[in-house]
């Protein structure tokens, strides 16, 4: 237990023989421009950042309101900016923020409590057409505040809890914390965020199975294909060359999404899919949605928009949960980051600074009002890996750049609403898959022939199943004080708070 349980994450440093680029290189500004979406930062990040604000739609109370999503989605762009422009600043590594699905468990969970359901629908005044979906001013300033009350909440509980991860790296506690926090805590903590949200990628497939299935075009391009290099000519030295690229290997995210949005328009032209809204495989239209994009304005600057953020224990405790999974999560992003960019392993003070950036940067994602926090983005680590050609600092602040602007065209955020759900739906499969099995990659430093550590193992994760699952069903089974309701309720319906709580538990006392 006196030991920093640092063992899966010092692994040998790649000395960044393999890379054009090192950490403090400056490539041209044409060409940070053209890495910055080359090496898929921009668009590795794009899938899990746009999924966000898809998901918290519904609980939201804004699953109809496309003005309000396409908000939404230009905002956490902007903040996801912002935050890797600060990041790569204050730090010394290429890291990219974004969105993180560690907060979105414990909103989830928030936002089931009663007093946050959404309401009934109102009398109809809403025209549905394939065309066209649009509602009434009227109607429209109701159900804003709807939602915004809700938003508000979730900004306050993000604002108040961010302020422990500020205090965890400015007081230099992570450093103790990490005596103590294991792979058997962190394993289950991070697995149960993917397993918990299976029922979300459910719904967004089940509005057409068939067409989820275009989920396929990923495995394809990024499995069954990622060694495949595409001839491809380029101008150097004044003259033509042709070199080979791995271009479905570092576009299979984008490939495969626009394959499946593909096939929906092409089924959608040709009306193949129904035209009703209560008939089965109407999600799959690409049409239902065009009004977001029509009605959107050009350029938009997101601003604190929502109103003044309503703090309440209940959901400050319950996001906590979703600050030290993303904290924990964030120091092995750092370690691998540094290997992998030819950089020496972090010393305690820079993982000191970069959690404490981060948890400002969340406190500045709440203040915006994007429903979630922002972390260091495994994915586009992973990309350095992928390509050994670019880890310099200067590319990612390009795309952070990028990310900002893009954030103020307005236009760019509505044009993700019309992605059908069900093309959302595989990506869902592909990135909670993947999320899960990444917090089951921490047991590779672990021996799993130990009943010891298989017990901890099982018996966390599957607690982190069972009670919330039980307490879904059991609504008001929690009878005392209002307040004392809540916070039992919202920490016992949060997956990876059980299964990182009782991990840490066993872990820690079991000899």
């Amino acid at each position: 237990i006196g030991e920093p349980h640092t063992e899966a994450l010092e692994e040998p440093v790649d000395k960044g023989g393999d890379l054009v680029y090192s950490l403090n290189d400056r490539p041209p500004w044409y060409l940070c421009i053209l890495l910055g979406f080359q090496l898929q930062h921009y668009i590795l990040a794009f899938g899990g950042i746009i999924a966000i604000p898809l998901i918290l739609a519904e609980p939201l109370c804004i699953k109809d309101n496309n003005a309000a999503k396409s908000q939404l989605i230009s905002t956490i762009f902007l903040v996801s900016g912002l935050c890797t422009l600060m990041q790569t600043a204050i730090g010394t590594l290429p890291i990219l923020q974004g969105g993180t699905f560690s907060f979105i468990t414990p909103t989830l969970a928030i936002l089931a409590l009663p007093k946050w359901q959404c309401p009934a629908p109102k009398a109809p005044g809403i025209l549905s057409t394939p065309l066209q979906n649009s509602t009434s001013p009227l109607q429209m300033e109701d159900s804003d505040e709807v939602w915004m009350s809700r938003m508000r909440e979730i900004q306050g509980a993000i604002l108040v809890s961010s302020l422990l991860q500020i205090i965890l790296g400015f007081s230099g506690l992570v450093g103790l914390v990490l005596k103590f926090i294991g792979p058997l805590a962190i394993a289950p903590t991070i697995n149960l965020i993917g397993l918990s949200l299976f029922i979300e990628a459910g719904k967004k497939c089940g509005g057409h199975w068939g067409i989820a299935a275009t989920v396929g075009l990923i495995l394809l391009f990024s499995q069954y294909l990622s060694k495949v290099d595409v001839p491809m000519i380029a101008y150097k030295d004044k003259k033509w060359k042709v070199f080979q690229y791995p271009l479905f290997k570092l576009f299979s995210a984008l490939f495969g999404m626009c394959g499946g949005w593909l096939v929906c328009f092409l089924l959608t032209i040709f009306d193949v899919l129904p035209s009703k809204s209560d008939e089965y495989g109407y999600s799959a239209r690409t049409d239902i949605s065009l009004e977001a994009v029509t009605n959107s304005p050009w350029f938009h600057v997101p601003y604190p928009q929502w109103g003044m953020p309503t703090v309440s224990v209940s959901s400050v405790l319950g996001m906590m949960a979703g600050v030290l999974a993303s904290t924990m999560e964030s120091i092995g992003d750092y370690y691998a980051c540094a290997r992998l960019s030819g950089a020496p392993p972090p010393p305690t003070h820079a993982i000191n600074r970069g959690i404490a950036v981060e948890g400002i940067g969340c406190i500045l994602a709440a203040l915006w009002g994007t429903g979630n926090g922002t972390t260091s983005y495994s994915q586009n680590i992973a990309a350095l890996g992928i390509t050994k050609q670019v880890g310099s600092r200067l590319v990612l602040q390009t795309t952070g750049i990028l990310m900002v602007v893009l954030g103020i065209f307005g236009k760019f955020g509505a044009v993700f609403i019309t992605i059908p759900d069900p093309v959302i739906g595989g990506m869902f499969l592909v990135m909670f898959g993947m999320i899960a099995a990444v917090g089951i990659s921490n047991l590779q430093y672990v021996d799993l022939n130990s009943s010891r550590n298989l017990l901890i193992l099982g018996f966390s994760t599957f607690s982190g199943l069972v009670l919330p699952s039980w307490f879904h069903s059991n609504p008001g089974i929690i009878d005392t004080i209002q307040e004392l309701d809540q916070v039992i309720v919202v920490l016992f319906t949060t997956h990876m708070f059980i299964g990182g709580f009782f991990g840490f538990i066993l872990d820690n006392t079991i000899p």
